[in-house]
């Protein structure tokens, strides 16, 4: 793990705490009955942190050249949450336009 400085680590691990409880708080207000949408969207933050996970796994692991296959994970992870957060906040803005 000596490929990143102590302060990335620090960056990289609050980040994806950051977005587990972000998942969490969205997935709690979600239950408030005029919030039923907000359901949608934190279902879709799942593959951006997936991504992250990828990311961090190759750099656990230095950057390992075997191991390269995480990065492309992570590129499409990053790509399938980014169309699903898009298509969540597009649903929840067609919903609240609704009300």
């Amino acid at each position: 793990m000596h490929e990143l400085s102590f302060g990335t680590w620090v960056i990289h691990i609050s980040s994806v705490i950051e977005w587990i409880v972000a998942i969490f708080v969205i997935f709690q207000i979600s239950k408030i009955e005029t919030y039923k949408s907000f359901f949608w969207l934190s279902f879709a933050m799942i593959p951006n942190l997936i991504s992250a996970m990828c990311a961090i796994t190759w750099h656990i692991y230095d950057n390992q050249t075997g191991l390269y296959g995480l990065v492309t994970l992570q590129g499409i992870f990053t790509l399938i949450g980014n169309t699903t957060l898009a298509l969540s906040s597009f649903y929840i803005f067609r919903k609240t336009r609704n009300i």
